[in-house]
């Protein structure tokens, strides 16, 4: 899927300045010079990208695989940014030809790390501000994330952000995490929207940006605010990338310029 500035964002400019009731259809059969889709949802990832990356997910998950005798480096680790966590130890624990069931205590030794790392987790700056004009711009949100439900659960409790979403969407939710496009597809059901033309997913790991593009989605925005660096980034196919959320109300507004656009 090709995304352009010419039907994507003027899309999204269209509907911060009018609202989502008066646009009009794309017919069918039509090419860049169609009337705009609106954007109705954004679907948020979470860690890194609504919320700060420490290092507190490899710290957890690294140290979990070492305690039960499994070697992961940094760098295995890194391609997994963004899937689901339970999925991954599954996959190094089938790689080393141990147990299946050893996967249950290095989930849950993972689980009890990274709860402790995020009784006092920390908000990307601007990502609150940004869920609130958003909001006011009559978009629905919605989170989704690799993390388990009660670790989501956990984390949007301690901000206090469960009002701002329509749907809540974890890896616990879905048959397969990124880069499936299940959780998308969840996310819009919760927040019934049915067109995935109207919907943007913002994440910061190429599996994000994967998982958007499986889904068909209108837009997939990059964010280098947590796992992957912008060039990373841009070599996935996206709509446009951003230094963090708190940039995304000022591009839904104002659109990309066209060498952001793929």
């Amino acid at each position: 899927m090709i995304f352009s500035r010419r039907r994507i964002f003027p899309a999204v400019a269209a509907l911060a300045a009018t609202g989502a009731a008066s646009a009009q259809p794309v017919p069918p059969g039509g090419d860049d010079d169609d009337p705009p889709m609106p954007l109705k949802l954004v679907v948020l990832d979470m860690g890194g990208t609504l919320i700060a990356d420490h290092g507190e997910v490899p710290q957890a998950m690294l140290g979990a695989f070492s305690r039960h005798g499994i070697t992961v480096t940094p760098q295995e680790f890194a391609a997994w940014r963004g899937a689901s966590k339970r999925e991954m130890v599954r996959h190094f624990v089938a790689r080393e030809n141990k147990n299946a069931g050893l996967a249950v205590p290095i989930y849950d030794d993972f689980t009890a790390h990274a709860m402790a790392a995020y009784e006092k987790v920390q908000p990307i700056a601007g990502a609150e501000a940004a869920l609130k004009e958003l909001r006011g711009m009559g978009l629905a949100l919605a989170t989704t994330t690799g993390f388990d439900r009660p670790l989501a659960g956990a984390i949007l409790r301690r901000l206090g952000w469960e009002h701002y979403f329509a749907a809540t969407i974890t890896s616990d939710d879905v048959a397969e995490g990124r880069p499936a496009p299940f959780m998308l597809f969840r996310a819009m059901e919760g927040a019934r929207v049915n067109d995935v033309r109207e919907v943007m997913a913002v994440g910061d790991t190429v599996l994000d940006l994967e998982a958007a593009d499986n889904a068909g989605l209108g837009a997939a925005i990059g964010v280098y605010s947590g796992a992957a660096t912008e060039s990373r980034l841009r070599e996935a196919r996206n709509s446009g990338v951003l230094p963090s959320v708190a940039s995304l109300p000022g591009l839904i507004k104002t659109g990309l310029p066209l060498s952001h656009c793929r």
